[in-house]
């Protein structure tokens, strides 16, 4: 076997332009049903997590003045991050399913055709 002939055409499929197949349009349509719902629990998790952070740290009095009032509002900060927090789990459910929702039937099109392709 020519090994140079074998590498010069696996570098070559490199750079020869793809044909997109269906396999590939469905996993993208997947992604794309998803994605929204998977950005904004990422970023409204990460926002909540440090909120609840801050407050704790607040209350605990490792950040701020020893005061009363930075306590309570400590307090008060980390129980609003510990509801973002609670509440981030329903809404990615809730986009989720609207993802979904709205890509079914491009999905379900694409799904049949390459399940008709494969008999």
């Amino acid at each position: 076997m020519n090994t140079d002939k074998i590498y010069a055409e696996s570098i070559a499929k490199e750079y020869a332009p793809k044909e997109t197949s269906k396999v590939v349009a469905l996993k993208k349509l997947d992604r794309k049903a998803k994605s929204k719902a998977n950005i904004f629990t990422f970023t409204f998790g990460i926002v909540m997590a440090l909120i609840l952070g801050t407050g704790m740290c607040l209350s605990m009095k490792i950040i701020g003045d020893e005061s009363f009032f930075l306590t309570a509002v400590g307090i008060i900060v980390g129980i609003i991050g510990l509801i973002g927090v609670s509440i981030n789990y329903p809404i990615y459910k809730k986009l989720l399913e609207n993802g979904k929702k709205q890509y079914a039937f491009e999905i379900m099109q694409l799904a049949k055709e390459i399940s008709s392709e494969a008999e």
